[in-house]
């Protein structure tokens, strides 16, 4: 068991809680069980919430909890008679932990010895901080490397992280979200902002944006779990191929912007309500951005004046994810 006590300056020293979902996850899940009892701090708490599996997944944690619960871990398990899907799962997880620090984790990774560890170090040596995510080793389906990493295959910039570190993180998750959910881990009290969860946002870039914009989200350069790649990923992380680069632009749409044009406008309304006018303003001006692409006229060369518009006036690099390549995607979409 992880003793309690008092940590840096008297602090009481804050627990940590694992939030597991699963949904039909037999193949892997014992590898990232077991990790997670290998690791050289355990957590105090781990949360499963099954989404309705129909394989050996239920007996699988069943033998799980005997060993952590050997090992002073608390373990809560619930299953979901119907399928919630994987945000929604990941919600009540979460709201059913009780850990000052919520790791979240999914079925089909596993994790290195040092992640919880690493996680609980950051949280105890900075009480500000809200949000930790981090890199990852990519596996393939045995576990075997690939030669890639998380980052690498999301592209994530040596200047993204520069501006997050620097304190300037917000217009940076609100370009793109960089955080990936298996890397990702919270303090509770981020919830006082975060609850509910949107329904148009996965979880992990929800939480991840509003501690951005609390301007209280780290990055961990060191990968901390092997994220494993096996074609059956509920959300992954595609090689950064020029095929897949091409894919991208010729295969937008407007409806894509309308999307975004809504995510950011719930996002405007609700940092507005947490007393964040500066970072609301900015996720209402993205939104205003996004609503105008989705608008453009259908005949591509009616586009040129507006794009050139937004490319000289820096909105793109603003607001678009992918910055001038976004203005390539705005020209040749259907």
């Amino acid at each position: 068991m992880n003793e309690g006590g008092l940590g840096a300056g008297d602090r009481p020293v804050e627990r940590v809680a694992v939030a597991l979902c699963t949904r039909d996850g037999e193949q892997h899940l014992p590898a990232q069980l077991a990790s997670i009892l290998s690791g050289s701090r355990l957590p105090d708490e781990v949360v499963i919430v099954d989404d309705a599996s129909a394989d050996r997944t239920m007996e699988i944690v069943a033998a799980f909890a005997d060993s952590a619960r050997e090992r002073g871990v608390a373990v809560v398990i619930e299953q979901n008679p119907a399928a919630l899907g994987v945000a929604a799962n990941f919600e009540r997880a979460i709201r059913m932990s009780t850990a000052d620090i919520v790791m979240l984790c999914d079925q089909d990774d596993v994790w290195h010895e040092d992640r919880v560890a690493a996680v609980h170090a950051a949280y105890e040596s900075e009480p500000g901080l809200l949000f930790l995510h981090g890199d990852a080793v990519i596996v393939d389906d045995v576990g075997d490397p690939d030669g890639t990493t998380l980052f690498g295959r999301l592209e994530v910039t040596a200047r993204e992280r520069s501006e997050v570190t620097a304190g300037r993180a917000f217009p940076v998750y609100l370009r793109r979200n960089l955080a990936t959910g298996a890397t990702s881990s919270f303090r509770r009290s981020l919830l006082d902002d975060a609850l509910p969860f949107s329904q148009l946002w996965l979880h992990d870039e929800w939480l991840a944006i509003i501690a951005a914009a609390r301007e209280s989200i780290r990055i961990d350069g060191s990968p901390r779990i092997d994220y494993r790649i096996h074609g059956r990923n509920q959300v992954g992380a595609a090689r950064p191929t020029l095929r897949n680069k091409v894919s991208r632009v010729t295969g937008a749409d407007a409806e894509r912007n309308v999307v975004l044009a809504v995510r950011a406008r719930e996002l405007a309304e609700r940092l507005d309500v947490r007393g964040l006018p500066a970072a609301a303003a900015a996720a209402m001006a993205k939104a205003e951005f996004e609503s105008a692409r989705a608008e453009l006229p259908r005949i591509r060369i009616g586009r040129i004046p507006r794009i050139l518009g937004w490319l000289v006036g820096g909105d793109y690099r603003r607001w678009a994810s992918r910055g001038r390549w976004d203005a390539v995607r705005d020209l040749l979409r259907r």
